[in-house]
């Protein structure tokens, strides 16, 4: 009986905690954005259940252990050599990360069996084709990290994947949230309800119907804040408290120096027991943190796709608005309102889709509707000026908001394809499609408009943006390292200034000293002199080279003696001092230090940042090499993303370039071909390891990117040099795309412009689709 009570107790205590974790994982998905719950997920299962998770296999998830850094690029080449055939060449680091890290799991994964692996390696659902006999000996987790590893482009799947059976529900959306239900059930008269909105959502109209439903209209007041509403809202919240009535403050965002003021009303307040105060604001960094903690928080985002924004406009948009001028002027507000929900609903790509988030809001449909009235009624029976619609699209009212001259480049492509002459009409003959299966009515009926909404599908299609069929693997490669990010951000410690624990410290800050210790075993990067390195040579590209390398061992030095202070201070052979202590904090919240990026502004993460530091300056010591004996011009390919500053080194060889041939700076022009070294150049270097997104490239022409294509491929080599003005262009202007090259996928900060060959009908098509280079990272 005492065996039986006790299992039943340790049934009860499994099936609370359990009920337990549901109604806090619902509690707090409600009350933040769907973005983010794969991250409390995740956070949730690793502190939930430690059990699932084996030694270092975390740390190893979240970025925070490196395996040894490639002295030379003949090790990554054989790295490469040494690859199963049907795994990507550029996941060769992270196979050998995996087999140095958890050689007994690798042992296990008999990677060498292409037939073991086939549905694997194909599956646009690889997740769930991991093979079955493996699948049985290894843990959920190590699943995961070997989809990191070999298949990043499902790796936001598989998380979702992973997070979901460990936490024991179906998915990790959470359950939908009922207004009326949540008002009944869990408000109080003294606690607000916060409703935290997404940028375009607006829950006024839902929230009045509830409340004509449950108080009635009479009973239900809204202002919307902004400057001069403060009074009348206190006024408000006064009368509404004493009678019982129901209030919307909107958009508290916009009023974030006032809401001191309200916390102290709220707090003075003795409300009647049917009053309700409802607040609505988007993300703000000001927005008092005692206001949300005492506030029932849910989160209100506009629903996803260009089906329902296209279907939010026309609902603000009445009939009579629609079809009071004709056809053509209703086609032309579908083919704006058509291209206001695609530059949006691009923002879900970013950095492929856009290089960042620009805020395009409702206001710029509005400005561009005026303009599209202005200029039919100026037009009367003649034709429509679109160029002057292109011009004032492109300086003002979206382009504005852009400051990446590729991504105006991909508006530009949309205004020329969106307002064009010969895309509106009632002859069926001349008609265009607005995109695949897209097509306008020949009617200025509102509701001809919304048929043709209603018909697009929920998931938006990547032809409809101009973006490759293989986007949602980019896609996922991005949002899954974002949620590793997020993951660190949600492990730092909270540093307490001024306070030393010497244990803490210690038991935190060990990885990133046993890192650098490893980092630089057998380099001696610390005793390098840069005596022996002398800058006064009469060649601009081997100044250049030592004064990076210079740079690169002073650099090294001024971290490990940074890190060589902590470490004494931990061991207790030296004092702590201010500037140690801010070394240890922001290395405990997975910082960079400020004294380490005030010297180079590198990766954004610690481990990251070293690995990186290390690879580049042992890899400046064969550019040394070979910039001394003048084999840099011949002595093979060179990989720029090894320098720190590689659009100096191009600046470098401009110098040089210019002054072989006698000749200014000014009259030089860049130059790349990828058919060999141009006849007309008097010094060309031969540049690898350069990447490409968003499309494929032989080296002779571009290609569209199938479903299940790589993300990232490899381009061949190409000589970059610099030409006089009045050489003849290796590739016609009109028969080549420039695209950028930048520093990393991220698409932050760019190298340069290097053309590439294409026919001219389909510039439009590369511009659309997000194709750049990219140098790799170390």
């Amino acid at each position: 009986k005492t065996r039986a009570d006790s299992s039943m107790t340790e049934v009860r205590i499994k099936t609370l905690a359990n009920t337990l974790q549901m109604l806090v994982y619902d509690y707090v998905c409600r009350s933040i954005f769907k973005a983010d719950r794969l991250v409390f997920a995740l956070h949730l299962a690793h502190g939930m259940h430690p059990d699932l998770f084996q030694h270092k296999e975390w740390d190893a998830f979240t970025g925070l252990i490196v395996t040894d850094v490639f002295r030379r690029q003949d090790s990554m080449k054989k790295l490469k050599e040494a690859l199963p055939s049907w795994i990507d060449a550029e996941r060769a680091g992270s196979v050998n990360f995996l087999k140095g890290t958890f050689s007994s799991l690798y042992s296990a994964l008999n990677l060498d069996n292409a037939d073991l692996w086939r549905m694997f390696a194909s599956s646009s659902q690889c997740e769930k084709e991991f093979p079955l006999s493996l699948a049985k000996r290894i843990s959920a987790f190590q699943q995961l990290l070997v989809v990191q590893a070999l298949r990043p482009d499902r790796l936001q799947s598989a998380m979702s994947l992973f997070a979901a059976r460990a936490l024991g529900i179906k998915h990790l959306s959470g359950g939908s949230v009922n207004l009326g239900r949540l008002v009944q059930s869990e408000t109080m008269s003294s606690e607000p309800i916060l409703l935290v909105i997404s940028p375009g959502s607006d829950p006024s109209q839902e929230l009045q119907e509830l409340a004509g439903n449950t108080v009635g209209a009479d009973h239900y007041h809204q202002v919307a804040m902004g400057q001069g509403q403060a009074e009348i809202a206190m006024e408000l919240i006064r009368d509404c408290a004493r009678d019982g009535d129901w209030l919307c403050l909107k958009n508290l965002h916009l009023v974030t120096a006032w809401l001191p003021t309200l916390e102290k009303e709220l707090n003075s307040l003795q409300p009647h027991e049917k009053f309700r105060l409802f607040l609505t604001a988007e993300v703000h960094p000001k927005f008092p943190t005692i206001l949300l903690q005492s506030s029932l928080k849910v989160t209100y985002e506009s629903p996803p796709g260009i089906r329902n924004n296209l279907l939010r406009t026309y609902e603000s948009w009445s009939p009579q608005y629609v079809g009071q001028s004709g056809t053509v002027r209703a086609q032309a507000l579908f083919s704006l309102a058509w291209m206001h929900a695609v530059v949006q609903e691009r923002r879900t790509f970013i950095p492929q889709g856009w290089t960042k988030f620009y805020e395009f809001s409702h206001s710029d449909l509005r400005s561009a509707a005026d303009i599209l009235d202005r200029l039919f009624q100026r037009a009367g029976r003649e034709s429509v000026q679109w160029d002057f619609m292109h011009g004032l699209m492109e300086n003002a009212i979206y382009g504005g908001r852009i400051d990446n001259n590729f991504d105006i480049g991909v508006l530009i492509s949309y205004l020329k394809q969106y307002f064009d002459a010969n895309l509106f009409g009632q002859d069926a003959g001349r008609q265009r499609k607005l995109a695949p299966e897209v097509a306008l009515p020949t009617s200025s009926q509102h509701k001809s408009f919304v048929e043709v909404i209603q018909l697009l599908p929920d998931m938006d299609k990547p032809s409809f943006f101009g973006l490759p069929a293989n986007i949602e693997r980019s896609a996922q490669r991005t949002v899954s390292a974002q949620v590793i990010s997020q993951l660190i951000v949600l492990m730092r410690s909270d540093v307490v200034e001024g306070k030393f624990d010497k244990e803490r410290w210690m038991r935190e800050l060990k990885p990133v000293l046993d890192l650098w210790k490893k980092l630089n075993q057998g380099t001696d990067i610390s005793k390098l002199s840069v005596k022996s390195l002398s800058a006064d040579s009469d060649s601009p590209i081997q100044n250049f080279v030592i004064q990076e390398r210079t740079n690169a061992i002073r650099l090294a030095q001024a971290v490990n003696s940074s890190l060589a202070s902590l470490k004494s201070v931990l061991s207790g052979t030296a004092l702590l001092t201010t500037q140690v202590q801010k070394l240890a904090a922001s290395l405990m919240k997975h910082e960079v230090p400020l004294q380490w990026s005030s010297l180079w502004d590198g990766p954004e993460e610690p481990i990251r940042y070293l690995r990186s530091l290390v690879a580049k300056t042992l890899a400046l010591g064969t550019w040394v090499e070979k910039a001394q004996s003048s084999r840099l011009e011949s002595g093979g390919d060179l990989d720029l993303s090894e320098l720190f500053r590689p659009d100096t080194f191009l600046n470098a060889l401009r110098q040089q370039t210019a002054r072989a041939l006698a000749v200014s700076m000014d009259s030089l022009k860049f130059s790349c071909s990828w058919q060999g070294k141009s006849s007309q150049a008097k010094i060309a270097v031969k540049v690898s390891e350069l990447y490409l997104e968003g499309c494929a490239f032989d080296g002779r022409r571009l290609t569209e990117n199938q479903r299940n294509s790589p993300t990232v491929s490899m381009v061949p080599t190409c000589t970059i040099a610099w030409l006089p003005r009045d050489a003849a262009d290796v590739y016609n202007e009109v028969d080549c795309i420039s695209l950028p090259l930048y520093f990393t996928a991220d698409r932050q900060r760019i190298v340069t412009k290097i053309s590439v060959p294409c026919a001219a009908q389909q510039r439009q098509q590369w511009l659309q689709c997000g194709a750049a280079l990219f140098l790799k990272e170390l």
